[in-house]
């Protein structure tokens, strides 16, 4: 009887670790134009080309689109490298499913300048994400983009986006699944047993 309680009292306390079991979701995307002032920097008409984790690995030349814009600059400058405010907005759209995630940055946005060995210019944005999946509750991620190359001049407020990538994690709904039919069928055993 004692091990039967203990083993309940361990599978009790590892079913809620099963809640936490994440699905991280990676969004590639490319073009669309990158442009901004002090006001911030926004990015428009980037399409997806692959999306891995939702539904296995799909690729193409368009699955949707990726855009958003940051905060106000809060410090550097947009040629030699920044960091913008939190907040603004961030959205990704499938062609099929509608819209995926609807959220904005939730910490400070890096902006910085890579000058590459022959003298020319990329520049890379990075920063955090958080947001609502499919509508539903709330999700957290990063992004992270890199801009075509600049040749040797500077960004002077409007560029090409070479390729981004971000990943958002969303509760995988099969988890809390899981812990309802554990908790039935432990309670069931232990019903059973107490009878015996």
């Amino acid at each position: 009887m004692k091990r039967i309680l203990w083993v309940v009292l361990l599978a009790t306390l590892a079913l809620p670790l099963a809640a936490f079991a994440d699905n991280s979701i990676d969004f590639t995307n490319s073009g669309g134009t990158l442009s901004g002032d002090s006001s911030g920097l926004t990015l428009s008409n980037s399409v997806l080309i692959a999306i891995n984790g939702l539904n296995g690995l799909q690729t193409g030349s368009n699955l949707g689109t990726l855009s958003f814009s940051t905060g106000a600059l809060i410090s550097g400058d947009l040629q030699m490298g920044a960091t913008f405010a939190p907040g603004s907005s961030f959205t990704i759209t499938s062609n099929t499913l509608g819209t995926l995630f609807s959220g904005s940055f939730d910490g400070p946005v890096t902006w910085s300048l890579v000058t590459l060995a022959n003298g020319t210019h990329n520049y890379t944005l990075s920063g955090t994400i958080s947001g609502s999946w499919e509508g539903k509750g709330t999700v957290y991620g990063a992004t992270l983009q890199l801009t075509i190359n600049t040749g040797i001049g500077f960004f002077n407020g409007s560029t090409s986006i070479s390729s981004g990538d971000t990943n958002v994690v969303v509760p995988e709904p099969s988890s809390l699944t899981l812990i309802g039919t554990g908790l039935v069928g432990l309670a069931g055993i232990l019903r059973r047993k107490l009878k015996a």
